[in-house]
């Protein structure tokens, strides 16, 4: 079988079976397509079933004469593997040539975060007086109060809000939902929003259930929220560089130097991994320096 016949079937597993989002499976798809070009600029004929681990060496370092970070070489080795295991599980392939393929070491970035007065600044910031203002307060002590991602922000649903026990039904990656505490000053503004704002919005067919609205009456985009934030920042002479993920760093971080069990926190986050998670217990080590400093009696 082709290398078409080949993709469409695992972009198949990967809808169906594994539930994967749209840009998740296109990203895997497009690592597919650098490997299947690289063996075509190389003049080889060769189909999925016979690549070797030495193609797949070759061609990693290929892409890494290119100049390709370290994280993207991590995320095409991923969707390699990804692919073969796909192979291998349908019975398609009798060894997987990716078992043995190193995956570039990767240095762990520690995320920005905001503190409680940076981020009382920003919220000062906003102007209540306006539509957009007050939409934008609620906004952001959502994004905040609940550690949303963007995409979770813009796609919230007004029948998703249960008031009356403090949560929110989120969709997260891979269509999967989560249940999210949601804070009184968050829904505090929400509920200004709706009942002083989005009332007297114009809203166009399909999106009467969006939370957040733009003027025009259809959803807010990502690119929307990230200006609003950065418009913002300047506003408040912020020198961070921020944008709606910080708020959700500044959330886990909060809540686990606050000592929120972490398990608790992966929840809320909607981390398949616990290990995801655990990236937010290193960045109080600053503090925990200080502490060994001015209190411990032999340093």
């Amino acid at each position: 079988m082709s290398w078409d016949t080949f993709t469409r079937q695992f972009k198949d597993y990967l809808k169906l079976e594994r539930s994967l989002a749209e840009n998740t499976i296109e990203a895997y798809l497009r690592d597919i397509a650098k490997l299947r070009q690289f063996l075509e600029f190389d003049e080889e004929e060769i189909g999925p079933t016979k690549v070797t681990q030495s193609h797949l060496t070759g061609f990693i370092g290929f892409i890494n004469a290119l100049g390709m970070s370290r994280y993207s070489q991590a995320r095409i080795v991923s969707g390699i593997k990804a692919f073969y295991k796909f192979l291998l599980y349908e019975e398609l392939v009798i060894k997987d040539p990716s078992a043995l393929l190193e995956t570039p070491k990767l240095g762990r970035k520690l995320p920005d975060t905001l503190d409680l007065p940076e981020i009382e600044s920003l919220f000062a910031g906003i102007d209540l007086s306006t539509p957009q203002g007050t939409r934008n307060r609620a906004m952001l002590e959502t994004l905040y109060s609940s550690g949303l991602r963007v995409s979770e922000l813009i796609s919230l649903k007004i029948s998703h809000l249960h008031e009356d026990i403090g949560f929110v039904r989120v969709l997260g990656k891979g269509s999967k939902e989560r249940l999210v505490p949601i804070g009184r000053e968050a829904l505090k503004h929400i509920k200004l929003y709706r009942e002083h704002v989005r009332v007297h919005v114009k809203i166009k067919p399909g999106f009467e259930d969006h939370l957040f609205l733009n003027k025009r009456g259809t959803g807010l985009s990502r690119v929307m929220v990230f200006m609003i934030i950065k418009d913002l920042a300047i506003l408040t002479n912020l020198k961070k560089n921020v944008s709606p993920h910080t708020f959700r760093h500044s959330f886990a971080t909060h809540l686990i130097e606050g000592g929120a069990d972490l398990r608790a926190v992966q929840e809320m986050l909607g981390h398949e991994s616990i290990t995801t998670t655990e990236i937010y217990t290193h960045l109080d080590r600053d503090y925990l320096k200080q502490v060994i400093t001015e209190y411990h009696p032999r340093s």
